[in-house]
């Protein structure tokens, strides 16, 4: 859907409702009830809409939140967890219950679902998400719906995506959809919190400079993911490439017909990250740091530049050569990510020395321009 030129905002959102691949998320909230059990009533028009939208011939992948919330009445729990163990206690209990509410609405059409669990670390190595890209898009082959959230049973702190709308992001990429619907309980995105008196809906975000009035808050009791996480998340598959549209679970039947509801965010043309510099930057684990001048940093943020060892100050870490490492500059702000040529013990030899200065076999790039994504030209 990316254009040499800026698309206008109709056109953006006849591309949405027009997509054939498509990841449609759904918050908690848009899943249980007051009480936090799920409901079954609105699982079930939810599928309602999207076996609408499979009809007209759209691939539909489903990132579903809800576990935690639908284990918490099971196991006697009147408000959400706080620590780890009862967060992944609730969430083993819960997975089973979202899994039958799911299997037991799509059977109504005589749909298989599939469920896909992934953690942070499933799509911070390479060879972990082209597995999961490919269970994927093998469950879609087979007319099976794949629903995918993450798995807080085994995930740690340490180790989320931290909310399933970035999760939603990244699994857009992943697969390469055409467009990523998110759903919450709002109905799009205000300068303000939209129960405030003169709250305006905007109806499209192209740059960050969209957002600069935007007043975003946190998430509800059941969810963890509020307006400012799904922005994040908008603007992350935005930046990979995917067109997102922003709208709340009341409207998913006109989201997923007409998509002329909610707030769309346009993606950037001619400045997509490929496949490869969307996972270093946004799911890659990062093995190390290394540390640059202005001058390096001032290089590799105009893009197409390699980054040489004269320009390093310092490294953190014991990576290894072909492992991601993290880059900041001189007041340790954040610059990109890359594939490092060298082992850190190789490299701590080299640093700061001009590439003529160094024997024949250090002086290819620590890391060249094709493996080095930077993040000045984010949205």
């Amino acid at each position: 859907m990316e254009t040499a030129t800026p698309i206008p905002e109709s056109e953006l959102r006849r591309g949405i409702a027009s997509a054939r691949k498509i990841v449609v998320k759904l918050g908690t909230s848009s899943l249980v009830d007051a009480s936090g059990a799920v409901s079954q009533t609105k699982i079930d028009r939810i599928v309602d809409a999207i076996e609408a939208r499979i009809a007209r011939g759209t691939d539909v992948i489903v990132v579903s939140s809800g576990a935690i919330a639908a284990g918490m009445p099971g196991l006697g729990l009147k408000v959400r967890p706080k620590d780890l163990a009862t967060k992944q206690a609730a969430a083993a209990v819960g997975q089973i219950h979202l899994a039958q509410s799911w299997g037991q609405s799509f059977a109504r059409y005589g749909r298989t679902i599939g469920q896909v669990l992934l953690t942070q670390a499933d799509a911070g190595v390479r060879e972990r998400a082209r597995n999961a890209q490919r269970t994927i898009d093998r469950l879609r082959q087979l007319g099976t719906v794949p629903i995918v959230n993450e798995n807080d049973t085994v995930a740690t702190s340490e180790m989320r995506f931290g909310d399933n709308d970035r999760l939603s992001a990244i699994v857009s990429t992943l697969v390469g959809a055409d467009a990523l619907v998110l759903l919450s309980d709002v109905d799009g995105l205000y300068d303000k919190n939209p129960a405030e008196p003169g709250a305006r809906l905007i109806s499209q975000v192209r740059t960050g400079k969209d957002l600069d009035a935007v007043q975003a808050g946190d998430g509800g009791v059941f969810g963890t993911g509020g307006m400012a996480a799904k922005v994040s998340a908008a603007r992350l598959a935005a930046r990979g490439g995917v067109p997102v549209l922003l709208t709340s679970t009341a409207n998913i039947e006109r989201a997923l017909d007409s998509a002329e509801v909610g707030t769309v965010f346009h993606t950037r043309p001619g400045r997509k990250l490929s496949a490869w510099k969307f996972w270093a930057l946004y799911a890659a684990d990062a093995e190390g740091v290394l540390r640059l001048d202005a001058g390096a940093v001032s290089a590799v943020t105009r893009g197409g530049t390699s980054l040489l060892a004269v320009g390093i100050t310092g490294i953190e870490g014991e990576f290894h050569a072909g492992d991601i490492v993290e880059i900041l500059g001189p007041e340790s702000e954040a610059i990109g990510r890359g594939e490092v040529a060298y082992d850190a013990a190789e490299l701590a030899g080299m640093l700061g020395k001009a590439t003529a200065d160094l024997p024949e076999h250090e002086r290819r790039p620590v890391v060249h321009a094709d493996y080095l994504s930077n993040y000045a030209s984010r949205l």
